[in-house]
């Protein structure tokens, strides 16, 4: 399903953004080693109950599995996505993937981020910053009539100089009634070809570079992604607009 959105529709977003936000800050600013990702999946519930939301995460469906059981994605080390905050404990020098989407009103807002535990490697610090620049990257091409083949060459680009595997198994997606609309957004392609933006729009871009290879394995959960390779991965997303007004990031983070 391909929707466009009127402005009031993208205020409905940005409410939803805010709070996704909220929810990276607060999780990022009280994150320490030896707690549990459930203990990070609460704050997130909290932050969602004050805030009269509703999780975009929790319960969503996925054939041959449980439905999704968090508020959240906490996916640490070789986890690249859709990792299950459960039992386990961080620990000094893991790097850690919270992915976060809310509901406001019917609109949702979705996004990821990627950070360290204590004292991280240079390898790890060097994975989260290119990873978090081809996002942003990214983001600088989105408007009125670009191709996302444009955007994803871009990106693709990106992990090729610097060495990382660029996940190509999961891809952005548009926004809006639902968390995953069309279109499907690449982290690769070629220039001037692929969908093209209109106004109207929003999408979620969301690179996924690993310090190994591309490939990825699913654990036997059914939903947690891990790299083939077990090397580590980082992850960045945000939801984007493209508004009357230009283009508008949703998500913006707090720290």
């Amino acid at each position: 399903m391909l929707t466009y959105k009127t402005s009031e529709d993208f205020i409905k977003m940005s409410k939803a953004g805010k709070v996704v936000s909220n929810i990276h800050y607060e999780i990022y600013q009280n994150t320490k080693p030896g707690m549990k990702l459930k203990e990070l999946d609460d704050i997130a519930k909290k932050i969602i109950e004050k805030s009269n939301v509703e999780s975009s995460f929790l319960g969503y469906p996925q054939p041959g599995t449980i439905d999704f059981p968090g508020y959240i994605c906490a996916s640490p080390n070789e986890v690249i996505v859709h990792g299950i905050p459960n039992e386990y404990v961080v620990q000094d020098g893991d790097i850690l993937s919270i992915d976060a989407g809310v509901i406001y009103q019917g609109y949702h807002a979705d996004a990821a981020f990627t950070f360290g535990i204590g004292e991280v490697s240079e390898k790890d610090k060097e994975l989260m910053k290119i990873t978090k620049y081809a996002l942003n990257e990214g983001i600088n091409l989105v408007q009125d009539g670009q191709k996302l083949g444009t955007i994803g060459h871009r990106i693709d680009e990106i992990a090729s100089k610097n060495n990382f595997g660029n996940v190509r198994n999961y891809v952005g997606h548009g926004i809006g009634l639902e968390m995953h609309e069309a279109p499907q957004v690449p982290h690769y392609g070629e220039k001037d070809t692929g969908f093209e933006l209109k106004t109207g729009m929003a999408i979620c871009i969301e690179p996924m570079f690993n310090i190994g290879s591309e490939e990825t394995v699913v654990d036997e959960d059914g939903w947690t992604v891990k790299t083939a390779d077990s090397s580590k991965s980082a992850h960045f997303e945000h939801t984007i607009g493209l508004t009357e007004e230009g283009t508008r990031v949703f998500t913006e983070n707090l720290f």
